[in-house]
C-alpha cells in the first residue's frame, strides 16, 4: 500500500524513500499515512493468511517477504477466569516475550530496507532485548544504552543476542543522551521510541487483532504506559479500520496505566495539560513504566481525551503482588506492567468508571523477565 510520512504536530509531509527520524520542521514524531479506501472484503481475506502480524501487510510498510521477522503477533486474547467481561491480551507470547517484538520487527525491517548499517536505542528493558534480537536477525550491529540498575537478566539477554550494551547513570532519558552521543561518534540509525515512524506501525496491529478476536472493538482498554507507542498505535489503527470500512465511529475508552512512582501522563491528564512535563525522581519496579518524559505525550493525551477514557496511577508497592495474582489465577506469564493493569481494573471498577457489562481488555505487555 502506498504511504508517506506526516508530522503529528505541524502536518509537514515526507516521502517514504529514505531513513528519517523526527520532523525536520518542528522535531515532533512522524506517523505513517497510507492511501486507504474502503475494502470490507479485505478483513475476511487477512484471517486466512499465516498467523503473524505480517498478515496485515496492506497496513504495514513492508510485506512478509522482506520482513525481519521472528514470528511476532497474533498473540492470545484470553477470557479472564475471574472477572466477567474481561479479556487479557497476552503479549508475553511474542518472540522476545513482550509487545516490543512487534515494533522492532517493523522498525528493523524498514531500517535495513532503507540502508541502515548500524542500529541504536536506549531502553528500560524489553525494547533493548527486542532490538538486539531483531538486529541479529537482520545481520546489523546493535548498540543499547540502559540505566545501571536495569535487571541483570535484561542486560544478559541483550548481550546474548550480540548487542553492545552500555550501562549509564540515571534513567532512560539519560540512556537516550548516551545513544545520541554514540550515534554522533559512530554513525547509525536511531530507533528510540517515536523517534522513527515504524515502531508504532508494528504495535498498532494489536488494535487490528482485537477486532479480529472479538468481532468488534472492546468498550475499554487498560494499557500500561511508558513511552506509549502501543496506545498511540492502536488509536491510529482504529482510524485506519474506519477508513477501510471495517468499523464505524465507535472507539474503545482508552485508559493509560502508570505507576505512582512515575506517572507523567496521569498528572498531565488530571491537570488538563496538552503535554506532560518530566516526572521528577522516577522510581518503579515495573521497568517498562519508568519513562519520566515521553516524546509521544501529546499523542497519548489526545487519544485518552478523544476516547473519553482516562489515566490512572496505581500503587507501585502493590504491582508485583498483582502480577503474581495474574500468574497464579490466570496462568499467564505476567510481568509487572500486567500487574499494574490488573490494579487499574480493580480501582476503576471500584470508582464506577465503567459498568460491569463493559467489555474490558487488559494488556499484559510482557512476561515476568525481571527476576
Amino acid at each position: 500500500m502506498p504511504f508517506h510520512h506526516v508530522c503529528s504536530a505541524c502536518g509537514t509531509t515526507y516521502d517514504a524513500g529514505s531513513l528519517i527520524n523526527l520532523c525536520r520542521a518542528c522535531n515532533a514524531p512522524l506517523l505513517v499515512q497510507y492511501d486507504l479506501a474502503p475494502a470490507p472484503e479485505l478483513r475476511e481475506e487477512i484471517v486466512t493468511r499465516a498467523p503473524n502480524m505480517w498478515r496485515y501487510r496492506e497496513v504495514l510498510p513492508a510485506g512478509e517477504d522482506e520482513a525481519v521477522t521472528l514470528g511476532e503477533g497474533i498473540t492470545p486474547l484470553l477470557r479472564s477466569q475471574r472477572f466477567p467481561n474481561v479479556w487479557i491480551k497476552d503479549e508475553s507470547k511474542n518472540p522476545t516475550r513482550s509487545f516490543k517484538s512487534r515494533g522492532m520487527a517493523a522498525a528493523v525491517t524498514m531500517a535495513r530496507k532503507l540502508g541502515a548499517k548500524r542500529l541504536a536505542a536506549p531502553t528500560a528493558g524489553n525494547a533493548g532485548a527486542a532490538l538486539s534480537a531483531y538486529g541479529a536477525r537482520a545481520g546489523l550491529p546493535v548498540f543499547v544504552a540502559m540505566p545501571r540498575d536495569t535487571p541483570q537478566s535484561i542486560v544478559d539477554e541483550c548481550r546474548g543476542y550480540g548487542a553492545e550494551v552500555e550501562l549509564v547513570a540515571g534513567v532512560i532519558t539519560d540512556a537516550g543522551k548516551r545513544v545520541q552521543q554514540y550515534l554522533a561518534e559512530n554513525g547509525g540509525f536511531d530507533l528510540s521510541t517515536l523517534k522513527e515512524p515504524y515502531r508504532v506501525e508494528g504495535k498498532k496491529i494489536m488494535g487490528y487483532e482485537l477486532l479480529e478476536d472479538l468481532g468488534r472493538l472492546p468498550d475499554v482498554i487498560l494499557y500500561p504506559t511508558g513511552g506509549g507507542t502501543g496506545l498511540i498505535g492502536m488509536w491510529k489503527a482504529f482510524d485506519e479500520m474506519q477508513r477501510l470500512g471495517w468499523i464505524g465511529s465507535e472507539r474503545p475508552r482508552m485508559f493509560s496505566v502508570q505507576s505512582s512512582g512515575c506517572a507523567p501522563i496521569v498528572r498531565a491528564f488530571d491537570q488538563n495539560l496538552h503535554s506532560a512535563p518530566e516526572w521528577e525522581s522516577p522510581h518503579t519496579e515495573a521497568w517498562g513504566l519508568r519513562v519520566p518524559r515521553a516524546i509521544g505525550d501529546r499523542l497519548m493525551l489526545r487519544a485518552l481525551r478523544d476516547s473519553h477514557g482516562g489515566a490512572i496511577a496505581v500503587d507501585d508497592a502493590r504491582i508485583e503482588d498483582a502480577a503474581s495474582e495474574l500468574r497464579k489465577t490466570e496462568g499467564i506469564d505476567a510481568g509487572p506492567e500486567g500487574g499494574a493493569a490488573l490494579l487499574a481494573l480493580h480501582e476503576l471498577r471500584a470508582k464506577n468508571a465503567f459498568d460491569d457489562e463493559a467489555t474490558v481488555v487488559l494488556f499484559n505487555t510482557g512476561g515476568n523477565k525481571y527476576r
